[in-house]
């Protein structure tokens, strides 16, 4: 079987633009951890887009994508040469979708969530329709407008990836300091809560949790920089199985690793899914011993085997101005 791999910003997403080092260091995380995954199972011919800065990586067929070249084209010749996809980008400008729905219209398998769930979950304030919808506890949200109430409030690109288009509001001062399009923003209250992501497996409607995450983050001004992340941080995650559950019945065209992201405090209020690998994946085999991407290639024929082999914490260090983790 034929794979493509595409990470975005190691792939040639930027091949025309600066490679900024904090956003290829996150797409290199989750690269090499996607690959090592994959050439565990000994049965894939692997192939990947390469960005012409970068150097290429052993083991696998290195595609360069050079600043002459149009990646949208060579990610569509490399997609018909393949038996599957897997997909790793941001959902910002409709990047993630187009990639899914390219190859969905060249039939063949994507590994991810379909282009139908990447236009919801990729979508904050859809996101927040959907799971009020559900009555799944999540952050009050709305459009970004020009009224202001007194409060402590976050404004956040509509399709922004973790923190690096976020801003805490703590007075009108700050907010009419926000030279943002309007209809590009959602605004929510500032809650306060341990901040934690769950890694978990989708299809058709059923959820599988593998574990639960901390993050950890510093705030610098008016925005907030993730740190890092112990992976696998709670020993009993079982709590959190109805809730991938609810998410699962709600939108199922949830497919293959999800990050949901959460605040914790006297309740548990979900704030963002993630219908791609996040950071949190990086270290998933070190904390569990389950291969993920084996898992989600059972997926096609069933359910996931998930058996952890051991179950102990993983720290994933990372400073990154554009993260999900």
């Amino acid at each position: 079987m034929k794979i493509l791999v595409f990470e975005y910003i190691t792939g040639g997403g930027f091949n025309r633009q600066e490679l900024r080092g904090s956003l290829a260091g996150e797409g290199s995380l989750m690269l090499n951890a996607l690959l090592d995954n994959l050439m565990r199972l000994n049965k894939l011919e692997i192939t990947i887009m390469r960005d012409w800065r970068l150097e290429v990586l052993p083991g696998v067929h290195n595609v360069i994508i050079g600043p002459e070249h149009d990646v949208t084209e060579e990610f569509a010749r490399l997609v018909k040469q393949a038996d599957l996809v897997w997909p790793i980008a941001p959902e910002f400008d409709g990047i993630l979708q187009n990639l899914c729905q390219k190859v969905e219209s060249l039939g063949k398998i994507l590994l991810t969530s379909a282009s139908t769930a990447v236009a919801v979950a990729g979508n904050k304030f859809k996101t927040y329709e959907l799971l009020n919808r559900h009555r799944i506890s999540t952050v009050p949200t709305r459009m970004l407008d020009n009224s202001y109430s007194p409060g402590e409030w976050m404004v956040k690109a509509v399709d922004g990836v973790g923190c690096s288009d976020s801003y805490v509001i703590a007075n009108r001062q700050d907010f009419e300091r926000l030279e943002l399009r309007k209809d590009a923003y959602i605004i929510q209250p500032h809650l306060q809560g341990a901040k934690t992501s769950l890694s978990a497996l989708f299809k058709q409607g059923s959820g599988w949790l593998i574990c639960a995450n901390l993050q950890r983050f510093e705030r610098l001004n008016q925005q907030y920089h993730l740190t890092g992340i112990v992976v696998n941080h709670h020993p009993d995650p079982g709590s959190y199985q109805s809730l991938i559950t609810e998410i699962a019945r709600a939108l199922p065209e949830l497919w293959g690793y999800v990050g949901i992201d959460l605040i914790e405090n006297d309740q548990t209020w979900v704030l963002e899914i993630n219908p791609r690998l996040t950071t949190s994946f990086v270290g998933i085999y070190d904390a569990l011993g389950i291969n993920i991407a084996e898992a989600v290639l059972q997926l096609l024929h069933g359910d996931p085997a998930l058996n952890p082999l051991y179950n102990q914490a993983i720290s994933v260090k990372t400073k990154q101005e554009n993260h999900a983790g």
